[in-house]
Order: structure tokens, then sequence, then C-alpha cells
């Protein structure tokens, strides 16, 4: 194999209480897709940052086409050709699409911006990427899957030598995943190294030329195509063996209590006459295609988005729940599928953020938390979710995207909801976490909690969800029993209508 075109050697990284990164090497060749993994909190995104110039490592060298490097800045980085597209989406919402990408190298004209021609670039662009955007939409206005290829777009059209892809996919759909797999063959065959990071495991089988594993911020070590494993990746990962479960015993839930009666659900935007019931100990999965009414389904109950029509009772009472105060006080419980924006107030603490549904048992006489008992309370579901963090009074932001998912399912478990809705669980969240998370899951269900599951991973609906309603074009086109489930038949189902 030729000379690596990206090389880094004894790479560290601390922050206060963190050790982020210790004695860390990585190399990347020209033209191959090296896929890079290891639990939440392992250090991947920390060392992307350091290599597209957003953090200064303490140690280490960096080495790219041969000469040893300081990367200062993303836009050093860019320039220099290491460019990043981050998990979390990074675009100003109130720009059109051809401003985002091009923002700060907008073509000019008589020393003007060029309007015109950063429009006419930006489409030609979006057309050789296989991309069915307008560039003079605002960003604001596209979806979350949208607004990712957009953030693909910009970083393709630096003409990248190598390009970092941190979970690219999270928010795809089917198609636009397929599209994002052509680009990646097509900068493979250019000769561009691309470092992919991503939990789902189908995604390594078919991308990666090789495979390199952090674990606690160290490099554990890397496998070559031929020696890729699942099994042997996972157990580098979490340093362990991993069992994988089965899917929850089959189990008559109709004789049990309905908790959650909705009856034709319907909104003037896209729902139509959604109808079911959720049992006392159940775990309900919603499936479908990205855009069929599941999310919207979720939001409408809780009050975040007005109803059209419809009728929903909690515990066998007619519920009137206009905003998400009215379903909390209900002992209903939505976990957003975005946690960053939905989910916590990041400047906040981790404690803070757990008790944040819970404020009113933690208030004293003058209106503030018990610390003391808030604290240990936090500390009592941080011991129980594995989160990754130096204490409870670490700042939200600070933790990886997978500890901050823990920490809003803390908050809800906190609360004590009786129905808890989980909107994407396990997004971003490794294999090792997301089996705590489903075991996690099953004891609530135990325990008398009835649980609703939305998820875009078929395997997961399959390995956590007593029965499985399928959405379509705003509506349940059927309803199974794990037992009778399978992915084709929820394809199925989850294709019918479509055509309508």
């Amino acid at each position: 194999m030729s000379d690596p075109i990206l090389r880094v050697e004894g790479i560290s990284k601390g922050f206060p209480g963190v050790q982020a990164l210790q004695d860390v090497h990585l190399e990347v060749h020209a033209g191959e897709v090296l896929v890079l993994v290891g639990e939440n909190g392992a250090g991947k995104s920390t060392l992307m940052k350091i290599l597209s110039g957003i953090y200064a490592r303490d140690e280490g060298t960096i080495t790219f086409e041969g000469q040893e490097v300081e990367l200062t800045s993303p836009l050093q980085a860019q320039h220099l050709g290491i460019t990043i597209i981050h998990q979390e989406l990074n675009l100003m919402p109130d720009l059109t699409v051809a401003q985002n990408i091009y923002i700060g190298r907008e073509p000019t004209s008589a020393l003007l911006l060029s309007e015109r021609r950063l429009n006419k670039q930006t489409a030609e662009l979006l057309s050789r990427l296989g991309i069915d955007l307008n560039p003079r939409q605002l960003v604001g206005e596209l979806t979350v899957a949208e607004q990712q290829m957009v953030e693909i777009a910009k970083a393709l059209s630096f003409n990248a030598k190598v390009l970092i892809m941190d979970e690219p996919t999270s928010a795809l759909t089917d198609s636009e995943v397929e599209t994002l797999f052509v680009l990646i063959e097509q900068l493979r065959a250019s000769g561009t190294g691309i470092v992919y990071i991503s939990h789902r495991m189908d995604e390594l089988r078919r991308l990666a030329d090789r495979v390199s594993v952090l674990r606690d911020g160290r490099y554990i070590g890397s496998l070559e195509k031929s020696e890729i494993s699942v099994p042997k990746i996972i157990e580098m990962m979490v340093g362990r063996v991993i069992d994988e479960g089965t899917r929850p015993k089959a189990r008559e839930h109709l004789s049990d209590p309905v908790v959650l009666d909705v009856q034709g659900l319907t909104t003037k935007s896209l729902l139509k006459d959604v109808t079911f019931q959720l049992h006392k100990g159940e775990i309900l999965g919603f499936a479908g295609l990205m855009g069929a009414g599941r999310t919207e389904t979720a939001r409408a109950i809780i009050g975040a988005d007005p109803r059209d029509g419809g009728a929903i009772q909690v515990d066998g009472r007619a519920a009137r729940i206009n905003q998400p105060a009215d379903a909390v006080c209900l002992g209903v419980g939505y976990l957003s599928e975005d946690r960053k924006r939905l989910g916590l107030m990041l400047e906040q603490s981790v404690t803070f953020n757990t008790v944040l549904a819970s404020l009113d048992s933690y208030a004293n006489g003058i209106g503030w938390m018990g610390d003391s008992k808030a604290k240990q309370r936090t500390k009592e579901y941080v011991q129980q979710l594995r989160v990754k963090t130096p204490s409870v009074n670490q700042v939200v932001k600070l933790l990886s995207g997978g500890n901050q998912q823990k920490v809003v399912i803390a908050k809800w478990l906190m609360r004590d909801c009786e129905i808890l809705i989980f909107d994407e669980p396990t997004r971003g969240i490794d294999v090792g976490a997301k089996e705590e998370i489903y075991r996690l899951m099953q004891q609530l269900a135990d325990a008398g909690k009835s649980i609703i599951v939305i998820s875009s991973e078929l395997p997961e609906i399959l390995r956590v969800a007593n029965r499985i309603a399928v959405f379509a074009n705003g509506r349940i086109t059927g309803t199974l029993r794990n037992e009778e489930a399978s992915q084709e038949k929820i394809m199925q189902l989850a294709a019918h209508g479509e055509e309508d």
C-alpha cells in the first residue's frame, strides 16, 4: 500500500476533568474508506475536530501529504484539503442553499456578490452530486434530511483530498443514503481519502476498506477488509463480548388495560384518521418511511403540533392536551429525535437537565431546587444508564452525542411518566449502549410502564416492540404482532398507499 495521505501519531487531548484522547495513531490512504468506530465517548469526534482544525491537540504530530502540518482553523484545514461533515447540522436557516454552501467564497462581479453566478454554480454542484434541491430555497424551510444533503454538498464543494463524515446518514432516507453511497464510490475512485464514522454495522460492511477502533480515548487497532468481522469489531469497541439479546417473547397485551387510546387523529398537513391503542406494560413500535407520519403522530398526541380532529384518552378518561405541559401532567413523556434543540439545555449541567421535567419535586421554599437531593438522584440515573461524565456538574454540551441522549432518557425516567414516547432513542448511540437502552425499555415495561418506540431501523423495532404499527402517507396501514413481523412484511405495509 502507498504512503498515507494523512497520518496522526501520538495525539492526545484533554479537557477539564476529561482525558478525551491519549496517544492515538491513525492513517488514511488516498482512495480508501476508513471506517472509524468506538463507543460514545471513545474520542472519535474529538479526533475529527482536531483533524479539521476545530480543536488544537495537546501532543502528537499530524502529517499531510508527507509534510508535518499545524491545523489552526477549519478554514486552513479546508484549504489544505481536509473537510468534515458534522453529525450535528451547522447551517444558517435564514440563508439559501447556495449561500450556505459557498458562504465566504461567493463569486463576485465588479466587486459585488453575484447571486446569479452563485445560484448557477450551486445548481451545477447539486446536479453533479445527484441532489435535488433548489439553490434559492431557504435552508430553514428544508427537512432535516434535506439539510443534511446541503451539509454534504458544502463539504464536497471544497474538492477535499480527505473527507471526514461523522454519522452522515443519521437523518437520511433510504434513497438519500443510496445517493450518498454512490457519491462515496465516486470519491473513492477519484482518489479522495474518506474517514467515515458510523455506529451502523450494515454501513461498515458495505463501505469499509479498513476499520480502526478507539476505546476510552485510545487506539485499539485496525482491521483490513479481509479481516473485518462484526463480532470482533464490537468486542474491540467495548472490551467485552456483547449479547445482542433476542426479540421480546410473545405476550398478549390486548387483555391488559388500555392506557392510551387514540381515535381518528387527523392534522391538516399529514395525518389521516390515525387510530391505535397502547396497553399497560406494552412496547408499541411505530415503523414506516421518513415522512410517513410517525413523529407527527407523537407530536400531535403531546400537543406540540395542532390537531384537526380525533380524540385521545389517557387511562380511560378524555384528555385535553393542547400543549406539551398538559401531556406531562397526564404522565406522558416525549423524547424528541432532535435532542439538542428540543430535549436539552446544552449550557446547563447534567443535574439541571435531568431534573428539568421534575423541578416541582426539587424546589425549596423560594423556588430553587434542592441541590443535594437533585444531585444524588441524578447520580443514581447516571450510574444506571452508564452516562460517561466526570461529574453531574458537567455542562451537557461537553458530553458526546450518545451520552447527551442518555441524559434526556434520565430526565423522563426521573419524572416517572407512565407513558413514554421514545423517538429514535438510539440515534448516534453505539452498539453497546443500544443494548443497555433496549434492556432498560424492557425493564420499564416489566414494571408496568407503557412505551411507544419510533425508529427508522427495522432491526431495532423488531428487537424491542411487542406490536408494530406501520405508517404510510400519514395513516396506519397495518399492525403486526412481533412474532408474525418481519422486515419484509413491515416494508410491504410501509410502501402501501405510496402511490395514493
